[in-house]
């Protein structure tokens, strides 16, 4: 899996917008349930979203619900995660990774069972 976080990189202003990719090479990632996780300096790794695998049901955290959006794009052997309306409390290392169970994903906070991760992307919302 690899992570990128769109043309500008990772840096952008509080209320802005950033879109991250997760390519895979190798396996068909329509088959499988992709999540996104991040992890704040001196915080633990946290589920953020997670699609599923057959119907593409999405799941949020609470802190994102309404701001982020979770999408594949199957021709390109990818998914998404559309961050609008960012808040500095965003600022993390953001990783996708699969398989991975979304209750798990997003409701234990100790969920461990990804079995692939992608190299991880900084995304930083400051002024």
């Amino acid at each position: 899996l690899s992570s990128a976080a769109g043309v500008w990189g990772g840096l952008v202003q509080p209320g802005g917008s950033l879109r991250l990719s997760c390519a895979a090479s190798g396996f068909t990632m329509d088959y499988y349930a992709i999540g996104w996780f991040r992890q704040a300096p001196g915080k633990e790794r946290e589920g953020v979203s997670c699609i599923s695998s057959s119907d593409d049901i999405t799941y949020y955290t609470d802190s994102v619900k309404g701001r982020f959006t979770i999408s594949r794009d199957n021709a390109k052997n990818t998914v998404y995660l559309q961050m609008n309306r960012l808040k500095p409390e965003d600022t993390a290392v953001y990783y996708c990774a699969t398989p991975v169970d979304c209750v798990g994903v997003i409701y234990d906070p100790n969920y461990n069972g990804a079995g692939n991760w992608g190299r991880g992307t900084q995304v930083t919302v400051s002024s």
